[in-house]
């Protein structure tokens, strides 16, 4: 593929952990200004060169690491504007809720062992009182003065673990208009409660919520499974896809006179997966629900499931034993066998793959993808029309400090996996580390965004630049 080199253009620094990145224009005022949400709280809007706080809800979020380590996946998750924003004032949060740390889905000491198969396949038990935290939804509005209030809670989630919450998790369909909500398989390794393909499950989902709906239930039940939901909030949800390991969120590209939807699921051992598809069949919760109950299987044909936990993208999931001193001797077996000849001819096929080893010399072995955008715009005339992405950090390196990495590729037109290339920037971070956190782009998909922090913990305040790409 052709080498492609851009220019990034700082647009503001000293922020905290930039988690979300999207632009749209305020009512009355047809300026778009680019929105930057924190994993800590904050949402600060920038315009006309000026930054100021749209929204700051620090005081409703979950105390972030807690465990001491100050790495957290926790926090302020998502934000969405309302199509009819410009109009309606209508907006969208999804962030893990002060007060609702518990103890844990499974002991704190628990981590899974591949050399202990047990470890692997566990049930979540006394969930109401072994959890983690508890994620919620919510919509928010404009009052008459242009200051936000929250009008209702759309969902309360309890989550296991802490982390696999999902990021930049909110956004409105343009096929459908509703609101889509991606979750993680609830955190761990492996996915041992095995939640990403269980139907009933919340975790490990892509859904859909109507939010034209007025369901009258004003306080919703903290629920961790669709059938524990209230009739009414199970009529605005369907959902779109299972297999869902970790996921940085959802994107649309017109594509003639459909929607071509990107995705990715952040990998365990081996490799970060990036999807795309264009017709899908969604599944009514109320559906899967009598389904659940009559003990029947829905037709699923159509139905997009991205094939965690038995696969890790192109691979089957795999364990590693470390065989020896020696790493070139590791052993990777088939975790899940039964479930990837299970999955295998259900789960659809990637768009791209990168791995966390990789021989090729103009390759790189990444960590976690973090954010993928569809490019329309003719600034960046090498990338119109591809897909770009981006990774925490490289960790082929042999400099330090930490570098984050920008790819691309295109959608083939015979469907084929798609191979891709690395975006040199021109932009030189010093003895900082600069973690690539986020990617984001406006509503006409011309611009990208990027957010980049110098360090890996959320308690390490203020190290967070967000920039433009621009031509080199």
């Amino acid at each position: 593929m052709k080498k492609v080199k851009v220019g990034l253009r700082p647009i503001v620094t000293n922020l905290n952990l930039p988690t979300v990145l999207k632009s749209t224009a305020f009512p009355g005022d047809p300026m778009e200004r680019l929105f930057i949400a924190t994993q800590v709280g904050e949402i600060f809007c920038i315009g006309n060169g000026e930054i100021r706080t749209f929204l700051d809800i620090r005081s409703r979020i979950i105390e972030l690491g807690s465990s001491g380590s100050g790495y957290d996946e926790r926090g302020l998750l998502g934000l969405a504007f309302h199509p009819e924003f410009y109009y309606n004032g209508l907006f969208y949060l999804h962030y893990s809720v002060a007060g609702t740390q518990g103890p844990g889905a499974l002991p704190e000491s628990f981590i899974p062992d591949p050399c202990d198969p047990q470890t692997l396949n566990l049930s979540w038990t006394n969930r109401n009182t072994q959890y983690d935290h508890i994620d919620t939804v919510e919509e928010w509005g404009l009052q008459s003065n242009g200051q936000p209030q929250m009008r209702r809670t759309l969902l309360n989630l309890r989550r296991p673990f802490s982390n696999h919450n999902g990021v930049d998790s909110l956004s409105f369909s343009p096929e459908t208009g509703r609101l889509v909500l991606t979750t993680g398989d609830g955190g761990s390794g492996y996915d041992p409660f095995n939640l990403s393909q269980d139907d009933m499950e919340i975790c490990g989902k892509i859904i859909e919520i109507d939010v034209t709906i007025n369901t009258s239930v004003h306080h919703p039940p903290i629920v961790t499974r669709f059938d524990e939901l209230p009739r009414p909030i199970q009529e605005t949800l369907t959902v779109i896809a299972k297999g869902v390991r970790n996921i940085p969120g959802i994107s649309f590209q017109r594509y003639y006179n459909q929607y071509m939807k990107y995705v990715g699921n952040v990998g365990q051992e081996l490799v970060e997966s990036i999807f795309s598809f264009v017709s899908y069949k969604p599944l009514p919760v109320p559906q899967l629900v009598q389904a659940s109950l009559r003990n029947k299987d829905l037709d699923q044909e159509g139905f997009i499931n991205l094939g965690w936990r038995g696969w890790e993208g192109v691979l089957p999931t795999s364990i590693l034993r470390d065989c020896s001193n020696n790493p070139d001797l590791d052993e990777k077996t088939i975790a899940y066998y039964d479930e990837v000849i299970k999955t295998s001819v259900k789960r659809i096929q990637q768009l791209t793959s990168y791995y966390h080893q990789d021989p090729r010399p103009d390759k790189f072995a990444g960590t976690a993808l973090t954010g993928v955008q569809p490019y329309m715009g003719r600034g960046i005339s090498d990338l119109t029309g591809s897909v770009v992405f981006t990774d925490f950090f490289r960790t082929d390196a042999s400099q330090a400090p930490a570098r984050g990495v920008i790819a691309y590729t295109r959608v083939k037109p015979d469907c084929k996996l798609s191979d891709f290339s690395v975006i040199e920037t021109g932009y030189d971070f010093g003895s900082q580390s600069a973690y690539y956190v986020s990617l984001g782009t406006n509503p006409d998909q011309s611009r990208l965004y990027l957010g980049v922090y110098g360090s890996m913990n959320v308690t390490d305040f203020n190290q967070g630049t967000v920039f433009e790409m621009v031509p080199f």
